[in-house]
């Protein structure tokens, strides 16, 4: 089998196996997998190959943007537009229509951002993202000193586009998610391999409500790329490959990929596809539970 059941309810949301399919390899570090629905594609960033791809049905692999100043983390916000993070700019930008870039974020207090890593994008249309410091490292982004003494959480403003530190007491935050009704927000920490949970304030800051839940296994993973599925049911890249957690904080089970795990969404036309960034290659395996559209 290729996954580890660990409750009987992983059979409902994932199956009682999850076959993994290589679709496409040979590339540096894939990372920031992203569907969009409505032109039936996958985007996904290639750090160290300072590219970010286009994966169709009937295409294959195209190239999406070369350069991409090292890109990690995807997603869209209310109006479709790409958000991204960039490794190698420290910046937090955004697609326009149009194809030309707005920059969103770039410094806090008048230094520079770490390395913005994960994003996502509430239904007020306020963005939140994760800055650790690992696109200040070789190979994953450009080697430089810090200018932040800290790796923190932040929120950018719908309206004002004002830039909040919601939390900064984080090892290496990582993949972030909110629950469906947008009433918690889940941030995982890279090096300690938990996820932890905060309750949203009704002015969109952040209240800590404690460790959440603890990866566990003994193969190759870290905590990494985190999202929550139809059902709300939170998967993470962790140690094997795909954790799957109830809504009760019950790890479900692992979906096993080949390679260490970065990041990963749904897809295809029903969202039963879950396309999957590990190392070198792009992988996908169909479950039962859909994902969300994120426009």
């Amino acid at each position: 089998m290729n996954v580890e059941i660990r409750d009987e309810r992983f059979r409902q949301v994932v199956g009682d196996d999850a076959p993994v399919e290589e679709v496409a390899a040979g590339f540096d570090f894939t990372e920031g997998a992203v569907w969009n629905h409505v032109d039936g594609c996958l985007i996904f960033s290639d750090m160290p190959g300072n590219i970010m791809r286009k994966w169709t049905a009937s295409g294959g692999i195209e190239v999406f943007r070369q350069p991409s100043n090292m890109a990690n983390g995807n997603t869209y916000d209310l109006q479709g537009r790409m958000v991204t993070c960039e490794h190698a700019t420290s910046r937090v930008t955004r697609t326009e229509h149009d194809g030309s870039l707005t920059v969103l974020a770039t410094h806090y207090n008048g230094r520079e951002l770490n390395s913005p890593n994960d994003v996502i994008v509430k239904s007020d249309g306020s963005i939140y993202f994760s800055d650790p410091s690992f696109g200040r490292m070789e190979y994953y982004g450009v080697a430089r000193d810090a200018e932040l003494d800290f790796r923190g959480v932040y929120r950018i403003d719908p309206e004002s586009e004002d830039l909040t530190l919601l939390v900064d007491d984080f090892d290496q935050p990582n993949g972030l998610t909110f629950s469906l009704d947008e009433q918690q927000l889940f941030i995982n920490d890279t090096m300690r391999g938990h996820i932890r949970v905060f309750d949203v304030d009704a002015d969109g800051g952040l209240s800590d409500a404690g460790v959440w839940a603890e990866l566990t296994g003994d193969r190759e993973g870290l905590a990494d790329g985190m999202k929550i599925d139809s059902e709300g049911n939170l998967h993470t890249a962790g140690p094997g490959g795909v954790h799957v957690f109830a809504p009760d904080a019950t790890c479900l089970g692992v979906i096993y990929v080949p390679q260490g795990v970065a990041n990963f969404t749904w897809g295809d036309d029903d969202l039963k596809s879950l396309f999957i960034n590990a190392g070198t290659s792009l992988y996908r395996t169909q479950v039962n539970v859909p994902g969300r559209k994120l426009f």
